[in-house]
């Protein structure tokens, strides 16, 4: 079956250049974007609650750009001046990118992973005297706390934000050839507001292993998937995917 709309379960990029814009004018497909998932985050108050004092750390686990939001958020919220001394540890060079919208970045002692937590791992062994907060989501992989136990440092994870479930019931009547999925959360999001999804003439494409396997579970067939070597990213994927789909007769 031709493709001719795909449904993008993520906010619409906001560079001019993304190759979603690129896979629209080349493959003449109609692309919407829609979050399924969205960040809230927790009060002041509900993270002292959760027994954290921002005066006793010395050293913060970045591992994501929203990470950065709600820390740096939540001490103003607090009316807690982050010391020069800080340092700061970034999962990735895109997290410690954007780590620049509030820090002076060469004043700063940041250092950066290459891409995984894992990698990130030597860096804190380094410094494992230093007090540890790491300001995270109420969903968190196990590799994350394993990993920091397994170095025996001095750490404590504290919710700053959560993610929720969007309302998506204006959607109930509309119909896509593809609908595209990065998380399993989103699969989640997708039956708590259609609890009658059937797939039927619905393609799913999914980024990712654990999407994979959540996609799987809730007995549904996964058409694309990415990243394989052939297809990196997602809309290589799509792309690779519609080309022969509107070609065939």
């Amino acid at each position: 079956m031709k493709v001719k709309t795909v449904l993008v379960s993520q906010p619409e990029p906001k560079i001019e250049n993304s190759p979603y814009f690129d896979l629209i004018e080349k493959q003449k497909v109609k692309i919407d974007f829609r979050p399924f998932i969205h960040v809230e985050g927790v009060s002041a108050k509900e993270i002292r609650q959760q027994k954290v004092d921002l005066n006793n750390y010395t050293a913060i686990i970045l591992t994501s750009r929203n990470a950065i939001d709600h820390f740096f958020r939540v001490a103003e919220e607090m009316r807690f001046k982050v010391p020069d001394s800080m340092k700061y540890f970034c999962q990735s060079e895109a997290v410690a990118f954007y780590l620049q919208k509030y820090v002076v970045y060469r004043k700063r002692k940041i250092y950066v992973g290459k891409r995984t937590f894992s990698e990130l791992s030597p860096l804190i062994k380094k410094y494992k005297d230093e007090k540890f907060l790491m300001p995270n989501t109420d969903k968190v992989k196990d590799e994350v706390p394993d990993t920091l136990n397994a170095l025996g440092v001095d750490w404590k994870q504290a919710i700053f934000y959560k993610t929720v479930i969007s309302d998506l019931s204006d959607l109930a009547d509309v119909y896509y050839d593809i609908l595209v999925f990065f998380s399993p959360s989103g699969i989640d999001s997708l039956f708590h507001n259609f609890p009658d999804f059937k797939q039927n003439e619905t393609r799913i494409a999914v980024f990712g292993e654990t999407t994979i396997k959540a996609v799987e579970e809730r007995g549904l067939r996964v058409d694309i998937a990415a990243p394989t070597p052939e297809t990196p990213s997602m809309t290589m994927a799509l792309e690779k995917y519609i080309e022969k789909a509107n070609k065939a007769k």
